[in-house]
């Protein structure tokens, strides 16, 4: 209990000033004057109660069909498969709460450990160019928060993702595994060497961007597999698309692209 004089200052704004509270929560601060039992004048004391009003929670179902429509569909993203999966995914759980109103913004958010989670329409654009159908086995290099581990096991067989931070990954198992994926393997390591015991894979994704084109996982894509990833530096970085073919190996230009580097041995190092 918590004991104010009066004085000239509006009593409710004293009282959330002294607990400390923005005026802009869901807090209801109540202040009752009691008389005091002195003998001497009445002092007249505040009594503070403090309780919390009914608040509705967050709407994330609008929230993502809102980025499905602007983010998505507005900007060209065609694939039905994708689309009803980003609206089923429950992408705020897969970042910190203190960024969850943030979760479906048109931007890519922080996961910790100096690695980010893609922008929604990133995540949407690579795993629409890999086109898949459901009967893949994709390997994805950087499992990160999980997001699109997640995204990857709606529209395949089979996704194994490698990750080069064991907390991340730990925590993306934990994740993935309360949300019931059961198509998912995860691995701590270096993507830039792919996950060989389970090759030829139908499709690679990267989510961080490398100097070139890792040789070892243009080696472990199978005939007519599909690998995308960001290719460049800090200054320039381009989304690239790699599909392996009887004769040789096809690549296309997607567009610009801005993500963290892949540190490995057969990309970013020290």
């Amino acid at each position: 209990m918590v004991k104010i004089s009066p004085g000239s200052a509006n009593s409710a704004t004293l009282c959330n000033r002294v607990l400390g509270i923005d005026p802009f929560c869901h807090l209801q601060v109540k202040c009752v004057t009691q008389r005091s039992r002195s003998l001497k004048p009445p002092i007249a004391p505040f009594i503070i109660s403090v309780k919390l009003t009914d608040t509705k929670p967050p709407d994330y179902a609008w929230a993502r069909e809102r980025m499905v429509q602007d983010q998505l569909i507005a900007r060209g993203i065609q694939d039905r498969r994708v689309i009803a999966a980003m609206r089923r995914i429950p992408r705020h759980l897969f970042i910190d709460s203190g960024l969850v109103n943030r979760a479906y913004d048109d931007s890519a958010l922080p996961i910790g450990q100096k690695q980010t989670l893609s922008q929604p329409y990133m995540a949407a654009r690579m795993t629409e160019a890999l086109g898949l159908s459901g009967k893949e086995k994709v390997l994805e290099i950087g499992t990160g928060s999980g997001y699109q581990t997640a995204l990857l096991a709606e529209l395949c067989f089979n996704v194994f993702s490698v990750e080069k931070i064991r907390a991340l990954s730990r925590k993306a198992r934990e994740l993935l595994d309360r949300l019931a994926f059961h198509n998912i393997a995860l691995h701590v390591g270096d993507g830039t060497v792919g996950w060989s015991e389970h090759a030829p894979y139908d499709a690679i994704i990267v989510a961080a961007s490398a100097p070139d084109l890792p040789r070892p996982l243009i080696e472990q894509l199978s005939v007519g597999g599909k690998l995308i990833i960001p290719v460049g530096d800090d200054e320039s970085q381009v989304l690239k698309l790699v599909q392996r073919e009887p004769s040789g190996f096809h690549q296309e230009d997607l567009g610009e692209c801005r993500f963290v580097k892949l540190w490995g041995k057969f990309g970013w190092q020290n």
